[in-house]
Formats: structure tokens, sequence, C-alpha cells
């Protein structure tokens, strides 16, 4: 058994544009619990007051996979534990287990600390030892243990030996400055296994070289039995290891249980949430859990795939909770299309004629400047529609969006209203925004929720402008994709027209419309046909 310890509330908070705030750090705490990792590392109390105050919320806190660790340095030079003000909070925080991080790169010690050797080495192993007498469980991280071994094994592995001598439960090697090959990695575990047993060895990486992932897998294969990381890999500088790319690696490719049976699928859908608390994307490409990570757009790939899946895949996407997404172009083949379309009709042949209308449609629409592979929910529409399987939810009587610039006053730049028709009934709406889109995605939203609650939830995570025909200047035609979610699912729609807001306008009713069929559906397949 691997055991997975998560830093994205410690480490990860480190990363360029991550603020989690409180309620933000809790979502965090729950989110990795249901996944089922063995440590989250909740934060650092002697360093803020907001993580003070998670420490002291989280006492009432019941997990049911996950145990809290709270975070902190050796001791300060020339004091002893007991008299640490930041060591006290840490003891005060009722942790069940404290990280503590020392240097282990005589450079550090030297230029960065500027103590002597031997005083680094006390601090150490009086550090650790206080906190085992205070009846705590003990990871030590090795700062820079990698840099420092390289260039005074000796000395990397006296830092080592000292916390090890002092009780520490687990020693953790850094890759601090994330600059290690995956070579050295597993040479520094080497030498460090000789004064400890794998089941007290673990791994921190970073990912300044691209090559955490591989650091991490080189130092477990070396005998390392624990992992530090960010499930979605964000932390300081480039990053940690992403554990959502290690964890299906080590489970599914080496046989390496991390995880409790049955949750590695839900490792997606976890991701996911994690990154939207953290208003971040996961990235597309991200291997195992991103949304290309199972894409197929040309026509011999999703030919093989659809006939043997492992020709183009190296593991079933169901496995992580991913989804193969066959993309829709005019170079994706009748193949991809069918299958797509039997998702909604599973008769559908790659000979049906409504495959063959969908293969011309799509390619009159491309000409025209519309672009599907990246806007799958509205290709379903499409799909639908060409099915006669659509029936609309909504119509947008008139709208009208209004932008002013008012100098030196702090409110909304643009406004919008909406007139709906909803089964009989009209409903008027109006919204301000900080662009006229925000605006009008807000009017429509609230004249439509009245009839249609559920679209509290969503929200628009991500807008995309670009420019088709630029030689026509403002008279060019735009295509926009707008990324939506409500929370456990997202989905992409597109829009193409002359004016800007008509194909946003586009993109909104796609984006409701395809929140709406996919909840009616749902209801239908769990309580059968209310009507």
């Amino acid at each position: 058994m691997i055991e997975i310890f998560d830093t994205t509330l410690r480490d990860g908070a480190q990363g360029e544009g991550i603020n989690f705030s409180l309620q933000d750090k809790f979502a965090v705490i729950r989110a990795l619990d249901e996944l089922g990792v063995a440590w989250i590392e909740a934060g650092s109390p002697g360093s803020n007051p907001k993580d003070a105050e998670l420490f002291r919320a989280t006492r009432r806190l019941s997990l049911k996979n996950a145990k809290l660790c709270a975070f902190g340095s050796t001791r300060r030079p020339d004091t002893t534990p007991e008299k640490d003000p930041q060591l006290r909070r840490l003891l005060e925080a009722e942790t069940g287990a404290v990280t503590i991080f020392g240097k282990s790169w005589d450079l550090h010690v030297r230029e960065v600390l500027r103590v002597s050797p031997e005083e680094n080495l006390a601090m150490i192993s009086g550090t650790v030892a206080w906190f085992k007498a205070a009846g705590r469980f003990v990871f030590f991280d090795a700062e820079h243990f990698f840099d420092g071994w390289k260039e005074n094994p000796d000395y990397a592995l006296a830092a080592v030996s000292a916390a090890l001598d002092a009780g520490a439960d687990t020693v953790v090697l850094c890759d601090t400055n994330g600059g290690s090959f995956p070579g050295e990695i597993a040479g520094g575990t080497a030498a460090a296994l000789s004064l400890a047993g794998d089941s007290r060895l673990g791994i921190h990486a970073h990912n300044d070289a691209g090559l955490a992932v591989a650091n991490a897998l080189a130092a477990i294969e070396a005998g390392c039995r624990h992992v530090q990381g960010t499930i979605v890999g964000f932390g300081e500088r480039c990053g940690n290891t992403s554990l959502a790319a290690l964890i299906p690696s080590l489970e599914l490719k080496l046989g390496r249980a991390c995880l409790p049976k049955g949750k590695l699928e839900r490792i997606s859908e976890i991701t996911r949430r994690i990154a939207e608390t953290a208003n971040v994307p996961v990235p597309a490409a991200m291997p195992y859990v991103g949304s290309s990570a199972f894409s197929h757009k040309g026509g011999m790939h999703s030919d093989g795939v659809l006939k043997t899946p492992r020709s183009f895949e190296h593991i079933d996407p169901v496995l992580v909770g991913n989804d193969r997404q066959l993309l829709m172009s005019e170079v994706g083949g009748r193949s991809a299309i069918a299958e797509r379309v039997r998702k909604i009709d599973p008769t559908i042949t790659r000979e049906h004629p409504a495959v063959s209308a969908l293969v011309e449609k799509l390619k009159s629409m491309e000409a025209e400047g519309w672009a599907f592979e990246g806007a799958g929910a509205s290709f379903e529409l499409l799909v639908r529609r060409e099915l006669g399987r659509y029936k609309p939810l909504f119509r947008i009587l008139a709208y009208r969006v209004m932008s002013e610039h008012p100098t030196g006053e702090s409110i909304a730049c643009s406004h919008a209203w909406a007139k709906v028709w909803v089964d009989g009934q009209d409903e008027i709406a109006a919204a301000e925004g900080d662009g006229p889109v925000n605006a009008l995605d807000g009017a429509l939203r609230r004249a439509l929720i009245r009839f249609y609650p559920e679209l509290e939830q969503v929200r628009l995570t991500d807008y995309k402008v670009r420019v088709i025909d630029g030689g026509a200047a403002t008279a060019a035609k735009v295509r926009v994709l707008i990324e939506s979610t409500d929370g456990p699912g997202a989905w992409t729609t597109v829009g193409v027209s002359a004016d800007i807001i008509d194909a946003s306008r586009s993109a909104l009713v796609d984006s409701i419309e395809y929140k709406l069929i996919g909840d009616i559906e749902r209801k239908f397949k769990t309580y059968g046909n209310a009507d």
C-alpha cells in the first residue's frame, strides 16, 4: 500500500493565483476525504490567522478516510522547542500528526539559516523528539535532500539520521527545487533506504523540470512507501507532483494500491471539484483526468478506438471516471459521428441516413466558422435536432444589452434584460454585470429560474472569442466558446455570428438547454416518465 499525502492546502496554496477562503479549505478537505487519501496537510497554524482558525474548526470535523496534519519548521536557532512560539502553535492545533521541515543541504545551513552544521542537526533532532514526547505522529520533510545528497551526501544523510534517531515516523525526501532527474532520485532514495526501512521513507517532488510524477515513481520503485503531492498538481513555481496523474499509474500500471477500493473511479470528478474550488481549470491534456485525455479527432484514430479501444487508449477511461471524447470535425469520420449519435439513439449505425446528413451538415457549418470539437454539448443538441429528438424548453422573445463606462463610479458597466416564454407563460428579468455577456447570462437565468430552479447552480467558468475571417475587419464573424458548470459536471457550447453578443446568446442558450435536457433525462431514468 502506498500512503497518499495531499498538500493542496499548504504547498498548493503557495501556487500563483491560488487563494482559498476558510470555506474553500473545508470543501477541499471533504473532497479529499471522499477520495480516500490517507493524509491531508491542512496548513501552517503558526503562519496566518486563517490557518489557525481552520485548525480550531477542524477539531469538530469527522472524516471517514483521511487524517489531518499541521505543518511547520524545526525550532529556531539558539532556543529550545518549548520556547519556540511557532512550535507551540503547531502543538495547539491538536492534530494527531505534524510535518516538520528542516534543512538537509549544507548550502542552506551555511547561507540561509547561517548556523553551524551541528546546530542544524540539533534543531532537527530536538524538534522531532519534542513532538514525539507530546504524542504526535511526526513526518520530517528533509528539505532540499536531493540537491544536498548530490553535493554533500554525508551531510544530507546525517540530517535523515538525526530525524530517524529522534523518532520521526516518516522521513520525506524532498526535491524542493524540482530540478532532479529520475536516476538521481532513485540513487538518493537508495542511499536513504540504507538508514530507514521502506515503510519510513517518503517522496515530495516539485515539477520545475517537468519530472515530478516521473521522480515520484522513481522513488516509489526504489522503495518509498509514502508520496506527497497536490491532487491537481498546482503549487509553488511550476507546481508539485500531480496526484491525479500519479495515483492511476500506481494502481493501474504498477498494481500498487493507494486508495480504498472503488475510489479510483471518482478521481476525475474530485479533481475537477477541487480545481473548481481553487478557481483554476484542470489542464485539458492532464493525464487520466483531463478532458482531452481520451479524446480522438482523426478519422483513423476514432475508427480504431471504436473497434479495439486499446489500439489508441492505454487504459479504459471508466477506470478513472473519465469519458472517451470523439471530437466532431470534418476530419473526424463517420464512425466517430455515429458513436456520438448512438449515445442519444443506440439503434443508429454509421450507414444510417441521419449520420450522412450530419456529416454534410457538419462540413457545411464548419465552412461557415462553426467548430464542434471543443463544444460537445452544442454538437449533442445538433444531433438531437437532426434526429427529431429535440423540443425547445424555452424561447427568448426579446433581449437587450447595454454597456456604459461612467467615470469615477464603481457600478457595473453592463446591463441586460430578457423576455422569455416557457410553456405558455412570459417572464421578464434584468441583470447587471462586469461585461455584456455576464449581464445577459444573468438576465436569462433570472428569467428562467422560476421555471427551472436547478439553474441556480449553473455558472460560466470560461469564455473565449475567436475572430474567424479577420480580413473582414469589424464585419468579421466571431466564434464564441462558453464553458459552464453546475458543480459536478462541466460542458462547453459554441455560437457563431458577425455580432459577438448574438454569438454569445447562441452559446448561452445551448448551455442552458443542455443542462435542462440532461437533468430531465436523468430524472426520467431514475423515476420513470412522470407525465
